[in-house]
């Protein structure tokens, strides 16, 4: 099966969420050193709720991808159940398999989310 799936590659060239959010709550940067990927992601939180997600990243197909379907699945979501994301999860937007060594691009969008949620009260 090709792992570049037309969902992936129309996400990869077309991210929703794209963009610096000037009033963000919350910015971390997060990357994978051992093949080049990096996401920025900006969360504005109201009242436990994430009001505006964006994010500005490089690297490969699957982690920008990855990152576009985690955001778009985040916008208007309730902190306390996006503590709950699993990789599982993250997988199932993607829709493909993923082979271990592509395992660290395809959850660098849900590591930074994670660290983000990490720093809210």
């Amino acid at each position: 099966m090709d792992i570049y799936t037309e969902t992936i590659l129309d996400h990869y060239q077309h991210p929703h969420h794209v963009g610096e959010i000037s009033n963000s709550t919350i910015k971390v940067t997060e990357d994978n050193p051992l093949c080049g990927d990096k996401i920025s992601l900006y969360l504005e939180i109201k009242d436990g709720v994430v009001e505006n997600v964006g994010f500005v990243g490089t690297g490969c197909a699957i982690s920008q991808a990855s990152m576009s379907l985690l955001a778009d699945e985040i916008q208007g979501k309730k902190i306390s159940g996006l503590k709950k994301l699993t990789p599982a999860k993250v997988y199932d937007l993607l829709h493909v398999p993923i082979s271990p060594g592509r395992v660290k691009c395809a959850l660098l969008g849900l590591t930074t989310l994670q660290k983000a949620l990490k720093m809210i009260k």
